[in-house]
């Protein structure tokens, strides 16, 4: 299959309405998204290009935040091989061992994760991924029934389940993240987890210990009050997916929902954040 990627340079790299494009390119076909210095790249295949539906959404971002992009012709190819050639081993804290299919294993992690990435978010390597990896591994998830909200592969899940969590539901409203998510749960023989498709509307109408939400700002401003009517009192949630000058937006929104800022986690310009149910 052929395909379009398009490298977006941004004036400021770290203007979060960056995120914000992302979700509209994926809505409109994009499927793969990487990033690179001074921006991202958004691949989409030829079938799906469609050049004056991509100008509309553009437009009004132009509006927003500078930025331009180049678009380049890519033949087809093996994509599974260029994801062999991106994808490294990736190690948490010497406790966790991230790999691909195609790695060899290492028995000296307590947690080994494979992940079949395919065109998928959450190969750990991002700063956000790692950050709410770290947290996990500090937090007792023993027994816990556990919410993790844009899920991408699942990889956050499947690390909740390996330390101990009794239930864990994954949510993405990106097909592809949902079919990733149920062969990477299968991949890690993980029983205890069930993919959903869509957003907050398909949150089940039960009670979680813990929360899971690495996203982007705008849409956590816009799903923290359904995530608090199902975080059970005393119960965590878990934020990521922002810079640190979001933290007190989110956080204000998060008071409005009796949820209480305990501490917060950085790694480079990306931080996660950790609150308590009251």
């Amino acid at each position: 299959m052929n395909y379009y990627e398009l490298k977006f340079k941004l004036e400021d790299e770290q203007d979060y309405r960056q995120d914000l494009l992302i979700n509209e390119l994926a809505g409109i076909g994009f499927d793969t998204f990487e990033e690179i210095e001074k921006g991202f790249s958004a691949f989409i295949s030829e079938s799906a290009y469609n050049a004056e539906l991509l100008e509309s959404v553009l437009q009004s971002y132009r509006e927003m935040f500078v930025f331009s992009y180049e678009q380049i012709f890519i033949p087809q190819k093996n994509w599974n091989e260029v994801w062999e050639s991106n994808f490294e081993p990736l190690e948490i804290k010497g406790q966790v061992y991230i790999r691909a299919t195609f790695h060899e294993p290492k028995n000296t992690f307590p947690y080994e994760i494979v992940i079949d990435p395919k065109m998928a978010f959450g190969t750990g390597h991002h700063q956000t991924t790692t950050l709410m990896m770290e947290w996990l591994l500090e937090t007792d998830l023993s027994n816990k029934k556990v919410l993790d909200m844009g899920c991408g592969t699942a990889i956050l899940g499947i690390l909740a389940s390996k330390l101990g969590a009794a239930e864990i539901d994954a949510i993405d409203y990106d097909d592809v993240c949902y079919l990733s998510a149920r062969e990477n749960a299968e991949l890690n023989k993980i029983q205890n987890l069930v993919a959903y498709c869509g957003s907050k509307e398909v949150i089940p109408n039960k009670l979680y210990d813990i929360i899971l939400a690495n996203i982007n700002r705008n849409i956590l401003l816009d799903q923290i009050s359904r995530y608090s009517e199902v975080l059970t009192k005393g119960g965590l949630l878990f934020l990521s997916g922002f810079y640190e000058e979001d933290i007190n937006v989110l956080v204000d929104e998060c008071k409005m929902s009796n949820l209480e800022y305990v501490h917060h986690k950085k790694l480079n310009e990306w931080v996660a954040v950790k609150l308590v149910k009251l």
